[in-house]
């Protein structure tokens, strides 16, 4: 396996021991499959990463545990990647753990192991569960700080939230989509990956009484739990879709914004508006084509310095005054796609 990095660089961006990597270097039998693949992927983070190294500074190895759909998965690494150089002299070594889709058991087993070999802070998105919570509790006690991203784990013992304020962009879903749809009765299709994701589930909450409020003459239809994974949310909504309910709009808070235009085309569907959130390559395309008519963005890039920020302040490398916020609320259109992002995807 080709390589510029000592053993010992290798080990650690991976989280294993040195003898571990040295057998899978060299080739040696008796390797786990996931062992291989994990170093694999210590030195392409190792590469990226290469810049960092050769700075001098306080280094802070962070893990990045997140459960999501890989094209918002990419996208949180990219902003982390994004922002390194911009926090020196701190050297930020991450090391990632990202699936579309992780069971509790899973969670917890990474989170023990990364209490295990040590770390200076952890990124995590994950489900609102008790277990996880707990699990974050012991890092804490370990020395080991959490930040949540995108999505909280409120009562648990984490540092602080990074990410949207997901109360404010559920409102501001429903202004829009009562301003668009005027005094008209309709149905509303809105869909969540998973309710147990605190951030999706506060969205729900909040869009529900401000539409309620706004535009009682509305009426919801769900077709959430799709986990934000194309094949199961296509099947969900087409399923909705069965009894010829018709759409007039759609507020998509957890993904699989193609899925869901898919099952809505075949039922020869074309709602009146369309919002979503977060502008991956495929929210940037329907946004263009004049399939989806607003998303809500926030700046991922402003999140993880906030994220990275509350660890420099944990480990004394940074005053609390000079911790940036998380990122606001933004509602995108075609005409104003950030050009940085549109400059990606064109």
């Amino acid at each position: 396996m080709a390589h510029r990095f000592l053993i010992k660089e290798i080990a650690l961006q991976a989280g294993l021991g040195v003898a571990t990597v040295d057998r899978v270097l060299n080739g040696r039998a008796h390797v786990r499959e996931h062992t291989r693949k994990r170093v694999e992927q210590a030195i392409k983070e190792l590469e990226r990463q290469e810049v960092q190294l050769a700075s001098v500074g306080r280094k802070l190895v962070v893990d990045v545990v997140v459960e999501a759909p890989a094209r918002f998965a990419d996208e949180i690494k990219n902003a982390l990647e994004a922002e390194l150089a911009a926090l020196r002299p701190v050297v930020f070594r991450p090391r990632f753990l990202m699936r579309e889709t992780m069971t509790t058991a899973e969670v917890l087993e990474a989170l023990r192991s990364i209490g295990r070999r040590g770390s200076h802070g952890v990124f995590l998105k994950a489900r609102d569960v008790p277990e996880i919570a707990e699990a974050i509790g012991e890092l804490q006690r370990r020395g080991i700080p959490v930040i949540t991203t995108f999505t909280d784990i409120p009562l648990s013992r984490r540092l602080a939230y990074a990410g949207l304020d997901n109360r404010v962009a559920g409102a501001t879903a429903a202004y829009l989509l009562a301003w668009l749809l005027g005094p008209q009765a309709g149905n509303i299709l809105i869909t969540m990956s998973d309710e147990r994701f605190r951030g999706e589930e506060e969205r729900e909450i909040s869009f529900r009484r401000a539409l309620r409020n706004r535009s009682p003459q509305l009426t919801l239809i769900d077709a959430s739990g799709g986990h934000g994974l194309d094949t199961p949310t296509e099947e969900r909504v087409r399923k909705v879709l069965a009894t010829h309910t018709r759409i007039a709009a759609v507020y998509s808070m957890g993904g699989g914004n193609l899925a869901i235009l898919r099952a809505l085309e075949a039922q020869q569907q074309s709602p009146h508006c369309f919002i979503g959130h977060d502008l991956d390559k495929d929210n940037v395309r329907l946004l263009r084509e004049g399939k989806v008519q607003a998303i809500l963005y926030h700046d991922l890039r402003q999140d993880m310095r906030s994220a990275c920020q509350h660890i420099m302040h944990f480990h004394k490398l940074l005053p609390a005054s000079a911790v940036s916020p998380s990122s606001s609320v933004v509602v995108v259109t075609p005409e104003n796609i950030p050009e940085h992002i549109a400059s990606r995807f064109r």
